[in-house]
């Protein structure tokens, strides 16, 4: 028996096994959060691998459906599948059919197997998205660059609600609305939206200690709440307003204005007919940067994939209210050998795994389980979900429209990742390294007198930087004089490779990595790029000695050149003398956007420690001061330097300070002091 607890910590489903002698544990899918116990039994100590293995597999499997997961030698899922039959479905990797090579590779390293039946199809589809997006199988189809979409969230807690761009849970009360395709999507609209219906975007606590209006109320991007500019019952009809045009009301809503406008003309009301106009003019500044906006389409997520030299651009676009709220493009993981619908198919799942699904979903193709995709859509969603391929009409010039983007992005990375692999080829070629590196790590310091030091480490590979893999240290050794670049740089780099160890073990550097799909973004990098000369040099090495990784990782310093120009730096690599490169050399220019980006994100990570410890509050070193305490000595005495030098009796006057509670303040304070 094995959990199903995965190695994130996550746990999925709850499972029930009904019967010792049975290979398979039925469970209710549709309980999500619950735990998941995968069963085989008895094949373990067979010695049998790949097929073999598999056919001993199938005579245990009932004609049931559920999932499948297939294992290699170390343990790791390789593959994860669901099936109406989990016999039938087995069994054709048992008598050979499998389409492409690389799953031939996939049956021959399996040496094991664990299932889970589940009470339906539907239930099956579901519960492969949710274990595919968890653990990453190498085999799969993988949605790559995932993350939450942002939302506009009109608040529903205070007394004047805000409007707020959100991203994660939707735990404040208030209405939602979304997803947009990004972040700067979602702050274009809701600034047009701040013309338009002069809602507030401050934070509930300055709201509350508002005694006057802001700037935004002078600038007319603000109805002035805070202070009682507006009364709450006009407030809240602008509040309904933006709600309504959200929804999917904007042309009543631009009528109603247009008439508001008109009557306050014709009552020789100039000034309050140029509000009117300013607020519309806001609406189509909102509409104007939307693109297409289709009439006929009020809520719906369009899909189009181009496939096409081994690579795959899956292009959605998201319509809500009758609004075009942006598009996104993805590049999933798959089999060069697999067709377009078959991607579409596996990714249209994975997709929908943790975002909300709307009542409508045009395709480019048609995918083979559409219909069950749609019941199993529906069942999560909680409405009925439409999926279809439109042959005509607007929503065809829709999904044509959506086509041609996808066109347009699969070909440009393309060129991207063309250019970034002969970029990569020439680092290799340029500094005579053994193969051509598939991770390169970069790191850069920051600090301002050696206050809030911190160490950057940015990452990049053959699809250029990933940013997922980025890393900050913040300099902890007391030891460190400040300002030593030499002794932060040996702090970063111990921690980094010392955890890389434990983690990964020393890197086999003995065969040259293969270049292809299956072998994944490594742990370990092939070059690391230090921003210094010689001397930083010299402590990493020490470093990468101690640690006996010298002929795991090629480091190389980049040090700037004379009077730091760019275009005359100097790099350093052990065993040779120190080189400079051409002026217009495309290698140097990759080098200079690499350390440029380390230097970004170092400096950015910099500020932001440099920002939290500027707004740190001497009472939050205090042990027992939590915010109500903190709040009440604050609003009796103002900042916290006074409360610093309040006597141990003033301490006690502040409502929530006992005794003891007031001498640990004071004593805080006064280390010295005998009272």
């Amino acid at each position: 028996m094995n959990g199903g607890k995965l190695p994130d910590g996550g746990i999925l489903y709850e499972g029930t096994e009904e019967d010792d002698d049975e290979s398979v544990v039925e469970v209710e899918a549709s309980r999500p959060g619950v735990e998941i116990d995968w069963h085989v039994d008895g094949l373990d100590e067979t010695g049998l691998t790949g097929a073999d293995l598999i056919a001993e597999f199938v005579k245990r499997l009932p004609n049931a459906p559920g999932v499948y997961r297939m294992l290699n030698k170390d343990g790791e899922v390789m593959y994860v599948g669901k099936a109406r039959s989990l016999k039938k479905r087995v069994s054709n990797y048992a008598q050979g059919r499998v389409h492409s090579n690389r799953l031939s590779r996939m049956v021959r390293d399996t040496v094991h197997m664990e299932f889970v039946t589940t009470r339906t199809e539907v239930e099956a589809l579901l519960l492969e998205a949710n274990l595919i997006k968890r653990l990453r199988p190498r085999f799969n189809v993988l949605l790559r660059d995932d993350k939450s979409f942002p939302y506009i969230l009109i608040t529903g807690d205070s007394r004047s609600p805000a409007i707020y761009k959100h991203r994660g849970a939707r735990a404040r009360k208030g209405d939602y609305f979304g997803p947009f395709a990004s972040a700067s999507a979602v702050g274009r609209t809701i600034n047009s939206l701040q013309r338009a219906f002069l809602l507030r975007t401050c934070t509930d606590s300055v709201f509350e200690s508002r005694t006057r209006p802001c700037l935004l109320y002078q600038i007319k991007r603000c109805s002035g709440p805070c202070t009682h500019e507006i009364s709450d019952e006009g407030y809240s009809g602008l509040v309904r307003e933006a709600k309504d045009f959200l929804s999917g009301k904007s042309q009543n809503v631009k009528e109603a204005m247009a008439r508001a406008m008109n009557e306050a003309a014709e009552d020789l009301d100039f000034e309050r007919a140029a509000v009117f106009r300013d607020r519309l003019a806001g609406l189509s500044h909102v509409q104007s940067h939307q693109g297409i906006n289709p009439a006929g389409v009020e809520e719906a997520d369009v899909f189009a994939i181009h496939h096409e030299g081994g690579l795959s651009c899956i292009q959605v676009f998201f319509f809500r209210a009758s609004q075009n709220w942006g598009n996104q493009a993805y590049f999933p993981k798959a089999d060069p050998q697999l067709s377009a619908a078959e991607v579409l198919n596996s990714f249209l799942a994975q997709f929908y795994d943790d975002k909300p699904v709307p009542r409508l979903i045009l395709l480019s193709e048609e995918v083979e389980e559409q219909d069950l995709l749609a019941t199993a859509l529906s069942e999560k969603a909680g409405h009925k979900v439409a999926i279809s391929v439109p042959q005509r009409g607007e929503k065809k010039d829709l999904v044509d429209h959506v086509n041609s983007n996808a066109r347009e992005a699969h070909g440009r990375k393309l060129a991207e990742t063309a250019s970034q692999s002969r970029l990569l080829a020439g680092l290799a070629e340029t500094f005579q390294l053994p193969y051509v590196p598939r991770r390169i790590e970069i790191y850069d310091n920051s600090h301002i007198m050696g206050t809030n030091a911190v160490g950057g480490m940015v990452v990049a590979g053959p699809e250029g930087f990933v940013k997922g893999q980025y890393r900050k240290f913040n300099i902890k050794s007391t030891d460190i004089t400040p300002g030593d670049d030499f002794g932060m740089m040996r702090e970063v780099m111990t921690r980094r490779f010392s955890r890389l160890l434990k983690e990964e073990g020393k890197p086999d550097r003995s065969a040259v990595p293969e270049d292809n799909a299956d072998a994944g973004f490594p742990a370990w990098p092939d070059v690391i790029l230090i921003d210094g000369g010689q001397g930083q040099m010299t402590a990493v090495r020490k470093i990468l000695d101690e640690l006996d990784i010298t002929d795991s990782v090629i480091a190389i310093g980049v040090a700037k050149g004379v009077d730091r120009d760019a275009g005359r730096e100097r790099f350093f690599v052990q065993g040779k003398p120190d080189f400079t490169l051409p002026p217009r050399d495309p290698v140097l220019y990759f080098i200079q956007r690499m350390r440029d980006e380390a230097h970004r994100f170092a400096i950015g990570s910099h500020r932001a420690r440099r920002k939290k410890e500027m707004v740190k509050n001497p009472l939050d070193e205090i042990a027992g001061i939590g915010p109500t305490r903190k709040r009440a000595l604050l609003q009796h005495f103002g900042t916290a330097k006074a409360v610093s030098r309040a006597a141990t009796s003033d301490l006690m006057a502040v409502e929530g300070i006992s005794e003891a509670v007031a001498r640990l303040i004071y004593n805080h304070f006064h280390e010295n002091s005998g009272e």
